[in-house]
């Protein structure tokens, strides 16, 4: 069976059965000695204001002071959903500073029927604004190279349903689509599409429970943009299988589109 990953917390027993359980990174110690991806480290308070977590076990990120932005395959469909929690303003989920609020709505890619085959977003309204800034989104595809930074709450070994309680982050290098098409080929899935990109860099790598989360890097004024949502890969770090993302440029369009539907039922 490929041991395919979709990186959701919430998932692991639906894709166990049909995708295999993921795999993890190898691990180092922070100086105090708590476990943390390799390459990757804790983030410092306010490094990146505008992602949150969902008790669903997937990130996110927030677009608009009342809206969200995650991983088609972190929710069940578009429609009324209040089941999810929604937290933000603190790295460390157990701080005072932490927010939580509840989803009211959700405005899933029309298009998605699974994460390997693309379309993987989803808008999360909140039943109230967080007093936080928001990301910039990707609208074209000038940034969509180079070095970039991927980050989460999520496991940090193989088949681990451990979540972290403070944001992690790592650095990850673009890898073109030919590229990642050939290395996916080599064991018989030629499924990269043009709505995905995909980023590796040895022995670093998200994880089992980021998805939904961002990858991004700084443009040209020096500005955090989302590149990327987290999405789906073979494992995780492992050596010549790069994880997949959904290339937030190819469907930039349709995320305004979401959004201008979700902030006409909050109106």
């Amino acid at each position: 069976m490929r041991e395919f990953r979709v990186q959701s917390a919430v998932l692991v027993t639906v894709v166990a059965a049909v995708l295999g359980l993921v795999t993890g990174p190898a691990l180092a110690a922070d100086d105090d000695g708590h476990e943390r991806i390799v390459g990757g480290s804790r983030v410092d308070e306010g490094t990146y204001p505008w992602v949150v977590r969902l008790s669903v076990g997937c990130g996110g990120t927030l677009v608009a002071p009342q809206v969200v932005l995650t991983a088609g395959h972190c929710v069940k469909g578009s429609g009324a959903d209040t089941s999810m929690r929604i937290t933000g303003g603190s790295v460390d989920l157990d701080s005072s500073r932490a927010q939580t609020v509840r989803s009211t709505q959700v405005y899933r890619a029309p298009g998605y029927s699974d994460a390997t085959k693309g379309d993987d977003w989803a808008l999360i309204a909140l039943d109230q604004p967080f007093d936080l800034p928001t990301v910039t989104l990707a609208s074209d595809t000038r940034y969509d190279q180079g070095r970039f930074t991927v980050m989460g709450w999520g496991s940090t070994k193989e088949g681990s349903a451990t979540q972290q309680r403070k944001l992690r982050a790592v650095d990850v290098d673009y890898v073109s689509d030919s590229s990642c098409d050939r290395k996916y080929g080599k064991i018989g899935m030629e499924i990269v599409g043009s709505d995905m990109i995909c980023a590796a860099r040895t022995g670093k790598d998200s994880c089992q429970g980021d998805s939904g989360g961002p990858l991004v890097r700084l443009d040209a004024t020096g500005s955090w943009l989302q590149i990327g949502i987290v999405s789906w890969g073979y494992g995780c770090a492992r050596k010549n299988f790069p994880g997949v993302y959904g290339q937030v440029s190819t469907f930039s369009h349709d995320i305004a589109v979401g959004l201008a539907v979700l902030r006409s039922r909050l109106a």
